[in-house]
């Protein structure tokens, strides 16, 4: 089966699906995250046909609405138990994560962290409080058993649109890896992102920060960032890996924010039109949240 869900994963695939699986890959999280709210209807027209062709295929590939869906991920992590990292791993992006957490004692949350191993390695670079979310209990059980002689470990099933087991300001710091982006791909998207952000911004400390590692240029997120929560944004911008881990040379150094103006344009002046980057928004809690 395909699995269209990781952007770099080389498909296992004869060359007949690897046509129809490149086009989908193109299509997926990139393509449902790059593209304004204005542009949803021909969007979901695009995905819609490209799943019916990938069907005719019989690759087995679930819409991507499905991302959304418990039931999607605890087929996925049940049939694929092996550790992967969506977008970054942790080495790539450790420098940024020590310039805006810079104590090891402070809590962090990861959400929809999956069977990555970005919280094991903050951990072994000495955080000593990583708590991690995901929605499928299939992996939450499985990181719990791996994990469970690490006490910085924490894995706790979760849905991100409700945390209210969590009280408001537990944390310095939310990571977030494509949670917000594959929640973009789902139904009721804009409903259940700011559903997802507002939580975020609850369960921060003030002036806690929102790390989110992202698909979405500035034109995409900054208006979605600012509808239901008042942050302080910065941007930085990271090479995407290609499909064997490698990447090429830095665009800007990691740690050096991009400027950001609103509606983003400032960022073509600075990286060019289409770079091939992941948009990283450090986004830092500054007051209570919109009535």
């Amino acid at each position: 089966m395909i699995n269209i869900a990781n952007p770099y994963e080389t498909p296992r695939c004869s060359s007949d699906s690897l046509i129809i699986s490149t086009t989908l890959k193109s299509s997926e999280l990139t393509f449902c995250n790059s593209k304004p709210k204005s542009d949803y209807n021909a969007i979901n027209k695009s995905r819609l046909s490209l799943n019916r062709l990938a069907e005719r295929m019989t690759l087995g590939t679930p819409p991507t609405q499905a991302y959304g869906e418990p039931w999607y991920w605890d087929n996925r992590y049940a049939h694929e138990s092996a550790p992967f990292d969506w977008y970054q791993k942790y080495p790539a992006l450790a420098p940024l994560v020590h310039l805006y957490v810079p104590h090891r004692h402070q809590r962090i949350l990861v959400v929809g962290c999956g069977n990555s191993v970005f919280s094991e390695d903050m951990v072994n670079d000495g955080y000593e409080d990583v708590v991690n979310v995901d929605i499928s209990s299939v992996v939450i059980e499985a990181m719990q058993t791996k994990y469970s002689n690490r006490q910085q470990l924490k894995y706790i099933k979760m849905d991100v649109r409700d945390m209210s087991p969590f009280q408001a300001g537990s944390f310095d710091a939310v990571i977030d890896k494509g949670t917000l982006d594959s929640i973009l791909c789902g139904n009721n998207s804009r409903q259940n992102a700011t559903q997802m952000l507002e939580e975020v911004w609850r369960v921060l400390k003030d002036k806690g920060v929102y790390i989110l590692i992202t698909y979405g240029a500035p034109a995409y997120r900054l208006g979605l960032l600012k509808e239901s929560s008042i942050w302080s944004i910065k941007l930085h911008v990271i090479v995407k890996f290609g499909p064997e881990g490698s990447s090429e040379q830095p665009i800007r150094e990691l740690t050096n924010p991009v400027p950001l103006e609103e509606g983003g344009s400032s960022v073509e002046d600075v990286l060019g039109k289409n770079p091939d980057v992941h948009y990283i928004y450090v986004c830092t809690k500054e007051a209570k949240a919109k009535e």
